[in-house]
């Protein structure tokens, strides 16, 4: 496990782990909010699997 300790803004420390989903690019960490559990999981099968180039690329959709 790597860790970065940094400052996480309350507001999305609150937000239950599991409408949640975590990223990284190369100078980026990206955390995707989502309405319900459901939306969440379709997300991870959608990105799971790929590639980095893909997952910048999702990243770039969700600007």
């Amino acid at each position: 496990m790597i860790c970065i300790k940094t400052e996480i803004p309350k507001e999305l420390n609150d937000i239950d782990d599991e409408l949640k989903a975590i990223y990284h690019s190369k100078d980026t960490v990206c955390f995707y909010i989502f309405k319900t559990r459901e939306l969440r999981n379709e997300f991870i099968e959608k990105t799971k699997g790929m590639n980095k180039v893909d997952r910048e690329n999702i990243y770039k959709e969700y600007l």
